[in-house]
């Protein structure tokens, strides 16, 4: 021994051994059992960290190459598994001090050279010796070694976080690991002011610059998906424990008092006082100085730190008494932002763009706190501190409204958090908030926008609540009537503020709205109406002080007849005011004689914009004054309404006084102007119309050319194509934003414009409406986050709604329009062809819309079209409806389709999407028809090019066969049988669909395939139902569709193997849906045929058999070409399924001879070959659902007649198919529940038809997948197929043996159900897979086990379950599958096992009590409250907690005596935690239940025995239920009978 020890130890210290050979031996003797050393692992660790010192410190100088394998060979030795099992053994090997030192030298290189390479191995060394407690001692035991580590990691990780390197995980890590290690220590260490002294000095800087830099990385998909989702968020958090431990500890309290108030200091002086003071707030400043980072980030990492370290410092010593230290620690803090010099300085150029947003948001931060945490009370600081706090934050909205930053959102929202502060803060530069916030604000983007109207509704609610409404609008006035900044002042309501107005003003008294009212009237009387001509800024001051009467009138509440008097008159006299000092000059300044180059400046467009705003308000507002309030009386009431006037609805019949001459003039000069002039003129008009309507004889001709003008007034701006948004504010209407506007008011007054317009009107409407349809999607994409209103929203609303299909006019000639935009699609060649059906069906000179005679024909009422006339119109419209049906019969039949291009498919789509959007059950007749046949035209005379995308195609195809789906559904859908028969149509979809699928062949697996297939399916039997319901020409109609498709397949004989050959997959799948499809719509009607009409089963018998002949035949051969790795088509799976069902609807009584009827010898064969190859491919399919639940519905019709079972096969093995199917890697719960349904039903027949001795033998494979050696095994899948196979059968009726021998190995079942739970538990990933589905099964298992689980001991096996399942630390889908689980299974022995409940009481208690702290903790109240869903699904439990309390509170009276003990449970746990409302809700009412149990020495023993804090929590509940919910149920017995 003595001689190995010593070789090996001479040459590891021999300067002659190179070092490669030291190495060698090194590995040798730590891996061999051969090498025996005192102590070795000690030694070989030792000799590797002497070394590394030694050539550190220069006492030896190692090359590079070395040196990296002497760190390679320390982290083997350190991560190996022979050195944990030692320490597991309790053996103590350690490292020294020194090597501590040189990784953090190591590191400190690093940083400095600003490279990151060759440190991947030291890194990983750190990792070793932190995460390996004997190791980390070095570390551990002298703290400012691990300060140097944390300091060097924090600086390498702002290095590569500055980079444009991607992050790696291995140094963030490391980084981690060394934060948790120093966290552990920091809590240890017992003086503050060491800990204050450690961080400030060596981790601040780094800490904040790393945290910062973590925020506000934009992480790329190069970066470690770990560091990105997981490691950044937690190291955020471990540097704000840090800072927190290390910077604000309860007893650095007094030293921040002392710094922050001087003036306290002489009387609290203490012993020692010649020592030098502690001044953390000033140490803190100097950190964030100039050494902080690098220049470009110092502005930014300061803002962000400022936020945070005021955040950590409240959370710490925020305290009603402290609230005046908080403040100046605010101060301080603020003094390190760049804004602050701004105070002193007055310097408005010195910060960028970008330094004004950083720095706002971090005021922004500090300000919220401020308000969120009560620190500025108004009447504490006013009577005790001087003011101190109010001059701070004046002088900060001083600084914001000096320097107005109009563009940044952060600058509203902090002179609005000043505002909640103290109104009285902004209130002496209130002017110049309105003017640079509001009135002269550039604020056009909508996330500026948003702040600016909260600040100004903060401003409304402010000054309403105080009742100074008219003092805020004095100053809007004087900022309004200043010269404008330039000609685009901005509306002063924008619609958002406009609400919030509506708001105020239905809260203040009249009289304020009044006063404020009067002042504006009065101030453009006297200073603006005098000096408008001519003066642009006059014109714009004009603008706005209109706009905002026209904002006040409108919002204001309106007069009634409860209404004071004096109120009234006072309105009367605003109104006579408005009228004479206003609009009446306005409109003789308007209506002067003008030059045509004057009628074009700016000025006048102003002026005319703000004088019809007006007008028209006025008009609006005096009507519904005069509508609602019997007391008012109209100024203008007393000028005669002249006679003709009167009679021919002139404009002095709305505006007395004005002359119609001069009104045209009006009209004239505003109709030039697409803006706010030409809209008030149309609502005027519209408003003229609505009083004619209110009268008992409407002139008709007047209401026409009222009509008329509104329409033609926007025609020529609709024309245009662009056209802006507009957010409904009528003052702010441009150029660009009339079109929206018209748009609207047309839209949204179509039904008192419809009666009155000519049929060249609507047929104008309906070409605009699809135009902007057309344009909408993508309008819509650009702008669908927008609040405003756009052309297509307007559109796209209207077709939503119920109101197009009863105009029916406008609903005619829309579609008359799409029609022609189909045919418009076409190639330009065949266009001008008048033959094809999409020409005729959109041609003009065909009165489509005769079938309503509609009011609106004519204008002239004498010119009445005769009856004669509009039969032969109809008869027209109708004989050009038979001509197209004929022409696509003929087409499909000749087969000479229009070839399209991709662009020309995307519109056809396009368009075919709009049709959609119609509700196609409100259709007239002709309507129906003619949509009918333009699908069924593109159907039939429509082909894709070659380099179309077939996926496009397919697309096409399939909203053309849903559409004519959706036809065949509604009203009028017997209309098409006029113009075609019912068999041709069937053929024609068929030839069409069936010519179509030879460009298919490659896309037979894509999910568009399979919806296609579908639809063609659906439109094949909805016709076929329809055919059958009409029963007209039934047996022609079948018998030609049945012939046609026989037809449709290769000849027999010579010829067959040569024409299957040349036949397409894709056609063979359509062809069987056909089939499929029309014998299950037969046979269903066969079965359903009474008894008097069995010769017509006959009939169709004979008919249908060919047919069946042909489908055998196709499925046969789709057999023997379907590729051996791949699923059959789906098409299949239902055409022999609906095959076996019509064999089986016939009587058969001997399946071993050959019966005389369907099902012969070889069509059992066919299903026989087709059932193995369905068990042989169903372990297979994976998570391909649709073909799975096809699957199973074959094999629950097959399972129905265990005769069919080919050779000596069993139901044994239908189960084993199963069971492999639920094995399989693709199937998950999710999967099993949407099949759940069809896998009970072939269980059902299989069970139902399979003998005693099979039935064992499925008992025997169910028990074992039960057998824990699965889970040992990691077949997780195999117990999952298990258990689920057993919730099944509990879903089966089983009878006489089987049933015996379910209930005879249920004990054995719940047993192995206890173990793998107990197994499967310690495995999280397992919870979903194996956990939640036992849980589901043992309730049901509970449940059907009521009366034949007689041995309590085996349902007590279920609480072992209950206590084994973890319910914390879960994902939010799993909590809520094993919460519900654990929940029925309590619920299912409460309810059926009431006698074994009473005997384990205890463990039931156990479990339920699991429950609710589970409930507890989920629920608890948190800052943020996540997700809404995870909410939702935490109060469906806790209500379900609630449930189960009132269950044995109402049910179980022997539960009594643990009444009291529950109540403990819950009351020690409730004072743990602080439970959100709506949590707490459902549990306490549930406790309140149990209470109703406790009796009054409960009571006595609960408020004795219960601990101090637990007790105080006891008398809260206990007084709430005295109060609540006792007096409520002795309320409830006293009037119960």
């Amino acid at each position: 021994m003595a001689a190995i020890y010593s070789g090996i130890y001479l040459k590891l210290k021999s300067s002659k051994t190179s070092w490669e050979d030291k190495l060698k031996l090194a590995r040798f003797a730590w891996v061999s059992h051969q090498c025996v050393l005192p102590n070795k692992e000690q030694v070989l660790l030792d000799w590797v960290s002497r070394t590394l010192v030694s050539n550190y410190n220069k006492k030896c100088k190692l090359e590079d190459e070395v040196v990296e394998k002497l760190w390679a060979y320390l982290d083997n030795v350190i991560h190996s598994k022979k050195l944990q099992d030692l320490l597991k053994t309790g053996k103590t090997v350690g490292l020294s001090f020194p090597i501590a030192q040189v990784i953090n030298k190591r590191l400190s290189e690093a940083c400095s050279e600003k490279t990151q390479q060759n440190i991947s191995t030291l890194l990983s060394c750190s990792s070793g010796i932190l995460s390996t407690p004997s190791l980390s001692i070095i570390y551990t035991a002298k703290c400012e070694l691990l300060i140097d580590l944390l300091s060097k990691l924090s600086k390498l990780a702002c290095q590569q976080l500055a980079s444009d390197d991607a992050v790696g995980s291995q140094l963030f890590s490391v980084l981690q690991l060394t934060f948790a290690q120093y966290l552990l220590i920091q809590r240890q260490q017992t003086n503050p002011k060491l800990v204050f002294g450690q961080v400030t000095s060596e981790l601040l800087q780094p800490c904040l610059l790393l945290r910062h830099l973590l925020t506000v990385r934009s992480w790329t998909q190069a970066d470690d998906n770990h560091v990105r989702q997981h490691l950044s968020r937690e190291i955020r958090s471990q540097i704000e424990t840090l800072l927190q431990v290390g910077l604000f500890q309860p007893e650095l309290f007094s030293s921040y008092k002392e710094e922050l108030l001087p003036e306290q200091e002489p009387q609290e002086k203490k012993k020692g006082g010649w020592k030098t003071p502690l001044l953390p707030a000033n140490t803190m400043q100097t950190n964030l100085g100039s050494d902080l980072c690098e220049p470009a980030l110092h502005g930014v990492v300061v803002a962000s730190s400022v936020s945070l370290l005021y955040k950590l410092f409240l959370d710490s010593y925020c305290k009603a008494e402290n609230h005046l230290v908080c403040f100046h620690m605010l101060s301080r803090l603020f003094g390190c932002l760049r804004l602050s010099d701004l105070q002193e300085a007055g310097r408005s150029n010195v910060l960028s763009p970008v330094d004004w947003s950083t720095d706002l948001l971090a005021l922004e931060q500090l300000l919220n706190l401020v308000l969120s945490n009560d620190i500025y009370n108004v009447a504490s600081d006013r009577i005790r501190h001087k003011e101190v706090q109010f001059q701070f934050y004046r002088k900060l909205a001083e600084m914001l409204l000096t320097h107005s930053q109009a563009s940044i959102p952060a600058w509203f929202r902090c002179l609005k958090l000043l505002m909640s502060l103290n109104h009285l803060i902004v209130e002496p530069d209130l002017d110049d908030l309105v003017s640079s916030a509001w009135i002269d604000a550039e604020a056009s983007e909508p996330r500026t926008k948003k702040p600016q109207e909260t600040l100004i509704s903060t401003l409304f609610q402010t000054y309403s609540k105080l009742r100074q409404f008219p003092r805020l609008f004095e100053e809007v006035l004087t900022v309004i009537c200043r010269p404008a900044v330039d000609e685009l002042r901005p509306s002063v309501f924008s619609a958002g503020l406009t609400v919030k107005l509506r708001e105020c003003l239905l809260e203040l008294p009249p009289n304020q709205i009044l006063d404020i009212l009067c002042l504006f009237v009065e101030k453009c009387q006297t200073l603006i109406i005098p000096a408008v001509e001519g003066s642009i800024d006059m014109a714009l001051k004009l603008m706005s002080v209109c706009s905002v009467l026209h904002a006040f009138l409108f919002n204001m509440r309106s007069l009634d007849d409860v209404t004071p008097a004096p109120v009234v008159l006072r309105t009367q006299r605003l109104m006579a005011n408005i009228q004479k000092g206003i609009t009446q000059p306005l409109m003789e300044l308007l209506q002067a004689p003008r030059r045509e180059e004057q009628k074009s400046e700016l000025w006048l467009r102003k002026a005319s914009d703000a004088a019809l705003l007006l007008v028209y308000t006025w008009v609006e507002v005096d009507t519904l004054f005069g509508v609602s309030c019997s007391k008012y009386v109209s100024p203008t009431a007393e000028i005669a309404v002249t006679e003709p006037a009167a009679r021919h609805w002139a404009i002095s019949a709305i505006l007395p006084g004005m002359k119609e001459q001069s009104w045209k003039r009006v009209i004239e000069l505003a109709s030039g102007f697409a803006s706010t002039s030409k809209y008030c003129l149309e609502l005027l008009t519209l408003q003229k119309m609505k009083m004619m309507l209110m009268q008992t004889e409407a002139d008709l001709q007047a209401l026409q050319h009222a009509a008329a003008f509104i329409l033609e007034s926007g025609r020529s701006a609709m024309s245009r194509t662009e056209s802006e948004p507009w957010d409904g504010d009528t003052s702010a209407i441009t150029e660009r934003s009339y079109p929206t506007a018209h748009w609207h008011l047309v839209m949204s007054n179509l039904t008192i414009l419809l009666p009155y317009i000519s049929l060249k009107d609507v047929d104008y409407i309906a070409k605009v409406l699809l135009e902007t349809l057309m344009l909408a999607e993508a309008q819509e994409a650009a702008t669908d986050q927008e609040p405003s209103i756009s052309i297509g929203k307007i559109s796209l609303g209207f077709i939503h709604s119920s109101l197009l299909p009863e105009m029916k006019v406008l609903h005619c000639a829309f579609l008359t329009h799409l029609i022609h935009q189909f045919a418009m699609v076409l190639p330009s060649v065949t266009r001008d062809s008048v033959d094809l059906p999409l020409q005729q069906l959109s041609v003009t000179n065909v009165p489509w819309h005769e079938e309503i005679l509609s009011p609106c024909k004519t204008i002239d009422p004498l010119e009445v079209p005769s009856e004669k006339l509009l039969k032969d119109e109809l008869s027209l419209s109708w004989r050009t409806l038979e001509k197209v049906a004929q022409c696509v019969v003929s087409l499909a039949k000749t087969g000479c389709p229009v070839t399209l291009k991709e662009r020309q498919l995307q519109r056809c789509l396009g368009l075919l999407k709009i049709v959609s959007l119609l509700k196609l059950d409100c259709f007239l007749p002709s309507d129906c028809t003619r949509c009918f046949l333009v699908l069924l035209s593109l159907l039939v005379n429509t082909k894709a090019s070659v380099s179309c995308s077939k996926l496009l195609l397919l697309e096409v195809l399939r909203t053309c066969l849903h559409l004519l789906r959706c036809l065949q559904a509604g009203r009028n859908a017997n209309s098409v049988f006029k113009v075609l028969h019912a068999s041709d149509v069937l053929e024609v979809v068929m030839t069409s669909q069936l010519t179509a699928s030879k460009f298919f062949t490659d896309v037979l697996t894509v999910p568009v395939w399979t919806q296609y297939v579908k639809e063609v399916q659906e439109v094949l039997e909805n016709f076929l139902q329809m055919i059958i319901e009409r029963r007209q020409s039934v047996k022609l109609n079948l018998e030609k569709f049945m012939s046609f498709l026989v037809r449709c397949r290769p000849d027999t004989g010579a010829a067959k193997s040569k024409d299957w050959k040349n036949w397409n997959p894709a056609a063979e799948q359509l062809l069987l849906t056909a089939f499929t499809t029309l014998c299950h719509v037969v046979t269903l009607h066969l079965q359903q045929l009474p008894e008097n009409k069995l010769h017509s089963a006959d009939v169709f018998s004979a008919l249908l058999e060919p047919v069946v002949l042909q489908m055998v035949r196709t499925v046969e051969h789709g057999l023997q070409t379907n590729t051996p790795n791949q699923l059959l088509p789906l098409a299949f799976i239902p055409s022999v399924t609906t095959l076996l069902k019509a064999d089986l609807s016939h009587p058969v009584k001997d399946w071993q001879k050959e019966p005389s009827g369907f099902l012969e010898q070889p069509r059992i064969k066919l299903y026989q070959e087709f059932y193995s190859q369905i068990l042989k491919e169903l372990p297979c399919a994976g998570s391909n659902l649709q073909f799975l639940q096809l699957a199973l519905q074959f094999l629950t019709i097959f399972c129905s007649v265990p005769e069919l079972y080919p050779g000596k096969e069993t139901a044994v093995m239908v189960v084993f198919a199963i069971k492999k199917l639920l094995s399989g890697p693709a199937i998950t719960t999710q999967v099993i529940r949407s099949m759940e349904m069809e896998l009970t039903e072939v269980l059902v027949k299989v069970l139902g038809n399979c003998s005693a001795e099979e039935f064992y033998a499925i008992m025997r494979l169910v028990l074992q997948g039960l057998e824990v050696k699965n889970v040992w095994q990691q077949k997780a899948k195999e117990v999952l197929s298990a258990v689920t196979l057993t919730k099944l059968l509990l879903s089966c009726p089983l009878s006489g043996d089987k049933e015996k021998a379910f209930w005879f190995a249920s004990p054995q079942i719940i047993t192995a159900l206890a173990l793998q739970t107990k197994e499967a538990c310690q495995d999280q990933s397992l919870i979903s897979i194996i956990v939640i589905p036992i849980l589901e099964t043992v309730a049901a298992l509970l449940r059907q086990g009521e009366g034949v689980l007689v041995n309590p001991h085996h349902v007590s096996l279920a609480f072992s379950i209950l206590l084994a399942v973890p319910l914390d630390h879960l994902k939010t889908e799993d909590y809520r599958g094993v919460f519900l689980g654990v929940h029925e299974v309590l619920f299912s022995i409460v309810q059926c096992h009431p006698k074994v409940l009473l005997k384990a009481a205890p463990s039931f208690l156990c479990s339920f009590h699991r429950l609710v702290v589970s409930v507890m903790h989920e629920g608890r109240q948190k800052g943020d409250r996540g997700n809404m869903e995870e909410f939702e699904m935490i109060l469906k439990c806790a209500h379900l907690v609630e449930r189960m309390y009132t269950h044995i509170a109402a049910e179980m009276e022997n539960f009594t005596v643990f009444s009291a003990f529950m109540v403990a449970q819950y009351v020690t746990e409730l004072q743990k935690v602080t439970l959100h409302p709506a949590v707490k809700a459902h549990l306490t009412e549930g406790i309140y239940h149990i209470l109703d149990l406790c009796i009054e020495r409960d009571i006595k023993f609960l408020n004795a025995s219960l601990p101090a804090g637990v007790r105080e929590v006891f008398k809260d509940l206990y007084n709430d239920y005295n109060h609540y919910h006792k007096a409520k149920k002795q309320g409830e017995e006293k009037y119960t009978a």
